[in-house]
């Protein structure tokens, strides 16, 4: 049995050498807080005996993030720092790597105006467009993992006493990467190959839309007609492969902007910038948001989809089945990266380019033309639940069952 050190050297170790996959002579970025300073200097680590030429680790601090948007001028949510951007643009440039570890509160934002979150989003999606779509497109290897920090221990496992959170979070999230035996690496390459699969299949079937009911939810996606079905696995130009989220269940597409039409209940919390929105419908009509209510977090939400144009359409669907491994764990994370993993998701905003045929190096104006939603922001929220039943329509309108009761049919 491993040892809790011989564990986070695997969850290291995997990072590096499967999430971004870092290559001789590569530059790394890191992002992080800092709750994971001993773990992050681990990560360091590996990426160097990996052979990376450069690891830089960008630290933000909860209480200092939170003072910046409670106390700073209202004229500094509409400024964002240039070095933050051309870091950002060296990197892409020199093709480097980039890794988030996240440990956040994620109340870390809770009773903050809703309108200087909106405005400061506003402003840094603009100043790191390169940025963004560089991630969107598979530019570069990315990767997002996670660590314990005790705010968001106690977020997940309030019942437990104090000094037995963070341990079990740990455990959890051990759990859901297939950390524990000393396969893991061996273990996600069954994974992704499994993904791939289900993957290929909807890419056989070539499905004009895709329909979902459930309680709350008669939705109808259109798909544009050279779209690709993508699961956790992807590849830059120089096809490098890495794995973007660690965990990952999903299998995932971009839908034609214009044809959405329904209307969807969220199923999980949905965490944004350090808040919760939850208890929300939102109603389609070709495509576009034209009414959307929360009972929490409501102001968040109509400041979500007012950040652009592309912020009140849709940008992603995917697939994932309520008996997923995260989902069986019946434990709500507060953290999308978990939570979408447990649930049938949709992504507010971007599209991935990725996802329609030959579209990586196309321009956003060309991406627009092919149907494809554009926006500074691609925000995932959970609508999967054991009682969800999604279709598959053909060409000739044949309808085919994918999921039923929130399982691979």
């Amino acid at each position: 049995m491993m040892t809790f050190e011989e564990k986070l050297a695997e969850y290291a170790d995997l990072a590096v050498r499967v999430g971004i996959n870092v290559q001789p002579g590569q530059n790394v970025l890191i992002n992080t807080t800092t709750d994971t300073l001993e773990f992050s200097r681990l990560i360091v680590k590996k990426a160097y005996e990996a052979g990376a030429k450069s690891v830089h680790v960008n630290f933000t601090d909860g209480p200092i993030h939170r003072a910046f948007f409670d106390l700073a001028p209202e004229s500094a949510m509409k400024e964002f720092p240039a070095w933050m951007v051309t870091q950002r643009n060296e990197l892409i440039d020199q093709q480097g790597s980039l890794l988030w570890i996240d440990a956040e509160d994620p109340d870390l934002l809770a009773g903050v105006p809703a309108k200087r979150i909106s405005d400061y989003q506003k402003t840094s999606g603009r100043a790191l467009e390169k940025y963004r779509a560089a991630v969107m497109s598979d530019k570069i290897a990315w990767s997002i993992i996670a660590i314990p920090s005790e705010i968001w221990a106690k977020k997940v496992f309030p019942d437990l006493p104090k000094e037995e959170q963070v341990k079990a979070l740990w455990e959890v999230i051990f759990k859901t990467v297939r950390i524990g035996d000393g396969t893991a690496v061996a273990k996600w390459k069954t994974h992704i190959r499994d993904l791939e699969l289900r993957a290929t299949m909807l890419n056989d079937r070539r499905y004009k839309k895709i329909h979902y009911s459930a309680p709350g939810t008669e939705l109808s996606v259109e798909l544009p007609d050279k779209h690709l079905w993508l699961s956790g696995a992807s590849r830059t130009p120089n096809q490098t492969a890495f794995i973007a989220n660690m965990p990952t269940e999903e299998v995932y597409t971009a839908p034609l902007k214009y044809g959405v039409n329904g209307y969807v209940k969220n199923t999980k919390p949905f965490v944004y910038k350090g808040n919760l929105i939850d208890d929300f419908t939102l109603t389609f009509k070709d495509g576009k948001i034209i009414k959307a209510h929360a009972e929490v977090g409501n102001d968040l939400l109509q400041g979500l989809i007012k950040n652009d144009e592309g912020s009140s359409y849709l940008g992603e669907i995917a697939l994932v089945p309520h008996e997923s491994p995260i989902s069986a764990s019946g434990i709500l994370f507060y953290n999308t990266l978990f939570d979408e993993n447990a649930s049938n998701h949709l992504a507010i905003g971007e599209a991935y380019p990725t996802c329609y045929e030959g579209a990586r190096d196309l321009e956003e104006a060309q991406l627009q033309a092919l149907g494809l939603n554009t926006s500074i922001t691609h925000e995932d929220f959970m609508i999967g639940s054991a009682e969800m039943d999604i279709d598959g329509e053909l060409s000739d309108g044949t309808r085919e069952p994918i999921f039923r009761k929130g399982n691979w049919a």
